[in-house]
């Protein structure tokens, strides 16, 4: 779980909330008349965001019913474009968990326009916006996370990995019935953490699904943060990065060497491999596994107590609390403010009187996700055979989804280097290190844990600015 930045009265615009009716282009399949999708969209527009600064772009939030007979409906927030929404591309962005809202990290705390304050009661103009270059759809997924809800409860049984993306298809086919003029805009989706399995496996699934005309959504690329990709890479990554930054000793981490097997099933049926990855987890209690060189945030202790390191060693599954960098209790903030019933009324997501229980992780969701693919290095594949823009980021001091691990993921595609390794640069420092492949990009962070745009807010939006452009980042000062 996956935050503040400082904020400049520079981009402390005037408010002008455009109420009147834009016109639409609506696509051939799913017409409505432009009349009907204004009113659609004007009853998802957001005008009464309490401390809202002044900005001169419109944002829209409320559900989308992606399953009518059992009542299931996720919640979205849609901020357009900074300036000229309408010839700029559409990015999706999705936190991952499983359990965790892109609405409380990705939009709050990450790349949003609006950063809750220490408050929890005010919000702050964030200069790095990703809405400067893109128009920016965060979802809520999948039920049982933030404000997504299903009336049929056996649906909380069965979440999994394919689920997920059945639903968020569903969700992107019927918010584009909201708002039509994006059928056919140059779509994008990124997300990190455990979203590195979400997003190539909706990708894979709108690819397949493009072969029938009806359904085409102008799928361009993908875009990920120290991601979730390949379970046996990923865990020799975390014991082998935890050891060469002397988060655990030479003795155990020769121990994992010698006794674990992670390509294998029966993996933890190893005591002495069990018991010394459980050593390196209680090394990491002790610090942030998110971001190794900070703070833990000690504001709430009962809070702290629960936010420790939270694994599922079976399949790999750990909470991305993402914390760290500038403030390590912005998890706290975030919860303040969006259980407020003013905030929740400005949102549609109730009448201000009876609230739902917002939080930024749903740990039932967590313990109980019945279904993960181990590896989505084959969907890469087809990815990259697709000729999909495929950019892959890590911050370098994530001790949960480290450098290592996507290195040891991406290193197993096999793919021919067209560009090597070198140094890219922002505002004419070092921004991280860099490398292109036949079909895809890497690129490091310096100095970045886990949600790299809390740690370096200017990079990554001048990093984000380059995959939208498909040009490298500067390569000299």
């Amino acid at each position: 779980m996956n935050f503040i930045l400082k904020m400049t009265s520079l981009l402390n615009i005037t408010l002008v909330l455009l109420l009147s009716e834009r016109t639409i282009v609506v696509a051939s399949h799913g017409q409505l008349s432009s009349e009907k999708t204004s009113n659609i969209q004007n009853k998802d527009l957001v005008t009464n965001l309490p401390h809202q600064p002044n900005v001169d772009f419109r944002h829209y939030a409320g559900y989308v019913t992606v399953n009518e007979k059992n009542g299931r409906a996720l919640f979205y927030w849609f901020y357009e474009a900074w300036t000229l929404p309408d010839e700029k591309p559409l990015v999706l962005w999705l936190n991952g968990g499983p359990g965790c809202s892109s609405v409380g990290y990705g939009a709050t705390q990450e790349i949003g326009p609006f950063i809750v304050g220490t408050d929890g009661n005010s919000l702050q103009l964030n200069p790095y916006s990703w809405n400067i270059e893109a128009n920016m759809l965060f979802l809520e997924s999948p039920v049982g996370v933030g404000f997504s809800y299903s009336n049929t409860t056996s649906d909380y049984e069965n979440l999994g990995d394919d689920f997920t993306a059945k639903d968020t298809y569903a969700f992107l086919h019927n918010w584009f019935k909201k708002f039509p003029s994006y059928r056919t805009r140059a779509f994008y989706i990124a997300g990190e953490s455990y979203a590195g399995k979400y997003v190539p496996e909706l990708a894979g699934l709108i690819y397949e699904k493009n072969n029938d005309p009806s359904l085409f959504i102008n799928l361009k690329g993908i875009l990920l943060g120290n991601p979730e990709t390949s379970d046996a890479e990923d865990w020799k990554g975390l014991v082998d990065y935890a050891w060469s930054h002397a988060v655990v000793s030479d003795e155990t981490h020769k121990t994992i060497r010698e006794s674990c097997d992670f390509n294998s099933n029966n993996t933890w049926s190893n005591d002495n491999c069990s018991q010394a990855v459980d050593e390196v987890l209680r090394q990491y209690k002790e610090i942030d596994i998110y971001s190794l060189y900070t703070s833990v945030c000690n504001a709430n202790s009962a809070y702290s107590e629960n936010k420790q390191v939270v694994f599922n060693k079976s399949t790999s599954k750990m909470m991305p609390r993402i914390i760290g960098g500038y403030d390590p209790c912005l998890d706290d903030y975030a919860k303040g403010y969006y259980n407020k019933p003013e905030v929740q009324k400005a949102l549609h997501v109730s009448n201000g009187l009876q609230l739902k229980n917002w939080s930024i992780c749903n740990m039932d969701i967590f313990n109980g996700w019945s279904q993960s693919i181990d590896s989505v290095l084959p969907i890469y594949k087809k990815l990259i055979d697709a000729k999909l823009r495929i950019w892959v980021y890590s911050g370098d001091t994530d001790g949960r989804v480290p450098v290592l691990s996507t290195r040891y993921s991406l290193s197993s595609l096999g793919l021919s280097i067209t560009r090597s390794w070198r140094p890219w640069y922002n505002q004419k420092q070092v921004g991280g290190w860099i490398q292109e492949y036949e079909g895809l990009t890497f690129a490091t962070f310096r100095g970045a844990g886990h949600a790299v745009p809390i740690f370096k807010p200017s990079e990554s939006l001048a990093f984000f600015t380059s995959f939208l452009l498909g040009e490298s980042p500067p390569s000299q000062r």
